[in-house]
């Protein structure tokens, strides 16, 4: 193993969209034990630095692999389409339709009744869409290998689970109390 080996190299799993979590979590605890700083606590300074390097890289690559989301990006980006987020927001009218359906449903939802029902209705939606861009996503990248369509099918999901963290906010306001 490289520090600079890719996430998949460094935990030994094959370069795809599904992973084995279970075997994805008991690699990083493995990979850990060795690793880990507290093991080179008296070996020197040297050692202790190299530790932390191999420590935070172990990490980073765990925390985007373990993320469907960061999973997807890093795979589409490895296969050379750039999600470019912040430069490329360009997305079909029919999603943009979606999303300026679901942000009204969200602001006329305190108007109801039953505010928390209906945020949480609202909720359920977009987490259904969510996963099935998702499952589309994986398709994409595992099945038909073509990472220029999944990675607008990233950007959609940033946008939806930007919006899911809106909802989430607004749900805790209103179980709060405060709208």
């Amino acid at each position: 193993m490289k520090l600079a080996d890719d996430d998949f190299t460094l935990f030994g799993l094959p370069e795809r969209f599904a992973l084995d979590r279970p075997a994805l979590d008991a690699r990083w605890r493995e990979l850990q034990a060795v690793a880990h700083p507290d093991r080179f606590a008296h070996e020197g300074a040297a050692a202790q630095r190299i530790a932390m390097q191999w420590a935070v890289r172990l990490n980073e690559a765990y925390a985007r692999l373990k993320d469907p989301l960061r999973r997807a990006a890093y795979l589409c980006e490895r296969r050379g389409a750039a999600i470019d987020a912040e430069r490329n927001t360009a997305m079909p009218a029919e999603f943009l339709a979606q999303q300026m359906h679901w942000r009204e449903a969200l602001d006329e939802a305190v108007d109801t009744s039953d505010p928390e029902a209906a945020v949480q209705r609202l909720d359920d939606e977009v987490a259904a869409a969510e996963r099935a861009l998702l499952a589309r996503v994986a398709r994409q990248l595992d099945d038909e290998g073509d990472a220029a369509t999944a990675a607008a099918g990233v950007r959609a999901l940033m946008f939806l689970n930007r919006f899911r963290q809106e909802v989430e906010r607004r749900l805790e306001l209103l179980e709060s109390g405060r709208t």
